[in-house]
């Protein structure tokens, strides 16, 4: 008599699909789980952070060359701020310079929300160091960031820069404990020096006011010059990189104007700056200026750098780095 097999060769083609199924499950539950690559990651003192961190920050750069041939497919070929127009690509040029370095330190704003303050990396490495150094370019009659930095400081002094106003603001010129660590000039920062008598603005290179100032080091650096960044940054990172060395300051807080620029300018002025060292670790665009110019692009945004390079106060643990000065009364 034909068995159920003979009589039905379906069952035959069932029955062989499950054992062999049966096999395959079996054979899985014991063979080796594929490899999984896993970066190594520690929060084992400052280095390690600073080395995770920027092995972040090397991952963002691949993604931002994939962005610029998405949309390129070189720089050239790439808008600043796309029409509202089809096919609506989906960036600003913001959108390719995130701020994707991770501060090992503590984040905080320092100043007045909205327009004046700043955000820092790590305040608190230099409140108690003797020796503080901060620079200020471009005042605008607002000194909450200067203020406050001040009254959470020991040692801290601020020298303060501004052809367009006579002093700091009030929230620094009224207090007269805080003025004591405060010194103004009028002068404005440049690419280059043009301070003699018959300039009516009185312009200084970071070195020549260092200089005047008796100072080798900055602590932190704050600039909001209206656009001038670009070439005044560009004139100042030039001299340290064809040198080989070190930028003179540890940390960066900078307005960025991108009026009238090309993405393709742009973005290897924005590559100067990460050759020299320097990381954004924060970043906000100024909705105060795009509530006054609605319709307009966003053509302003908050950026704050740490230097990764050389020895400062906020990657180091090391002493020796500290500023020497005799500050100038003329």
């Amino acid at each position: 008599m034909p068995s159920v097999f003979q009589r039905h060769p379906r069952y035959s083609l069932f029955s062989g699909f499950l054992l062999l199924a049966t096999f395959l499950l079996l054979a899985s539950q014991h063979a080796p789980p594929p490899p999984v690559f896993i970066e190594s990651f520690t929060t084992d003192g400052l280095q390690h952070r600073i080395a995770n961190a920027e092995r972040t920050y090397q991952r963002m750069l691949q993604d931002r060359q994939g962005l610029i041939h998405k949309f390129g497919p070189t720089p050239d070929k790439v808008m600043m701020f796309p029409p509202d127009t089809d096919p609506w690509p989906p960036y600003t040029v913001w959108d390719f310079i995130p701020a994707a370095f991770n501060c090992p330190h503590t984040v905080e704003r320092v100043g007045a929300l909205g327009d004046g303050g700043k955000w820092v990396c790590g305040l608190e490495r230099v409140s108690a160091k003797p020796d503080c150094v901060v620079y200020s370019i471009g005042i605008n009659h607002e000194s909450s960031f200067e203020a406050e930095l001040l009254a959470r400081t020991a040692g801290c002094e601020v020298w303060g820069y501004d052809f367009s106003v006579d002093a700091f603001g009030p929230e620094v010129q009224r207090v007269p404990s805080l003025l004591r660590r405060a010194h103004f000039a009028p002068f404005g920062l440049a690419g280059a020096d043009a301070h003699g008598p018959d300039d009516a603005h009185k312009m200084y290179t970071l070195a020549s006011l260092m200089r005047r100032n008796g100072h080798r080091h900055i602590d932190i650096l704050k600039v909001d010059i209206e656009s001038w960044e670009f070439e005044t940054l560009r004139a100042l990172l030039k001299v340290y990189l064809d040198a080989g060395e070190p930028l003179p300051f540890g940390q960066l807080q900078l307005e960025i104007h991108v009026w009238g620029k090309k993405f393709s300018e742009f973005i290897k002025w924005w590559e100067m700056l990460e050759e020299a060292g320097l990381r954004p670790f924060w970043t906000e665009p100024n909705m105060v200026y795009q509530n006054y110019n609605r319709g307009g692009s966003a053509d302003l945004a908050e950026y704050s750098f740490i230097n990764i390079k050389g020895e400062n106060a906020f990657i180091t643990d090391q002493d020796h780095f500290r500023p020497v000065h005799g500050a100038r009364s003329d």
